[in-house]
């Protein structure tokens, strides 16, 4: 979620932590006792596409850590959380079951990087489970690299979020779900109004290409959920 509350200055804090991801980062303490873990990233260009990843992923109601914005243009703050777990491999399976809610999010978003490159990317707090990192969602790479052309209309997310040898923590977290699970995942992205997208996206400094491809991309999800059903439909028992 986006937290309303003003830029953060990062200028004005003092830096309590180190870095804890990829990015160059650092935990700040604001006079008034606030935490917030800040990331300097390549661009302002990737700092505003985690920023709309951000808003996307609330507006599907997916947990993730509140985010705020900042006085700078190239960094992404989010508000400190004191995690009781950050690790796919410590995700119990209530918890594991729970992750995978999120998946078509996960996929819609082309978030590669949704279980984390040492599976660090979910963490547990208060028995909730949060994507705790966008910063790899939409049109960029974690580290900061263009996805270009592999961030198209087609969502091949689907399957390499579950089946890609390179990618062993999301194949630990997504790849035993089943056609019913899956599609429940995409209907949560399906039923977004096209409006509200449109919407979101402008509302955050996006432009109508990235609307119009989310759209697309929603739609190719909507395909692939008809194709699930039809399945499914096909293998139920007769009486």
């Amino acid at each position: 979620m986006i937290s309303a509350r003003a830029p953060v200055d990062t200028d004005a804090m003092h830096r309590i932590g180190g870095q804890l991801g990829t990015n160059p980062a650092g935990l700040f303490q604001d006079a008034d006792g606030r935490r917030y873990y800040v990331k300097t990233l390549e661009s302002p260009m990737h700092a505003r596409n985690e920023m709309l990843a951000a808003r996307l992923y609330a507006l599907t109601g997916a947990p993730t850590l509140t985010y705020v914005r900042t006085t700078r243009t190239d960094q992404v703050a989010t508000e400190w959380l004191e995690l009781d777990k950050r690790c796919v491999a410590h995700l119990s399976e209530h918890e594991r079951r729970q992750a995978q809610r999120w998946f078509g999010v996960h996929a819609w978003t082309a978030n590669w990087d949704a279980a984390g490159f040492d599976g660090d990317n979910q963490g547990v707090v208060d028995d909730r489970v949060l994507t705790l990192d966008l910063g790899g969602a939409l049109s960029f790479r974690a580290h900061g690299d263009p996805k270009g052309k592999a961030f198209g209309t087609r969502v091949g997310e689907l399957d390499v979020l579950r089946d890609d040898a390179d990618n062993p923590h999301a194949v630990r977290l997504f790849g035993d779900m089943r056609a019913e699970a899956i599609a429940a995942a995409i209907a949560v992205v399906t039923r977004i109004p096209d409006a509200r997208i449109r919407a979101v996206i402008d509302e955050g400094g996006g432009s109508q290409k990235l609307a119009e491809k989310m759209i697309a991309r929603k739609a190719d999800m909507a395909a692939r959920l008809d194709t699930l059903t039809t399945a499914d439909e096909a293998s139920a028992p007769t009486t």
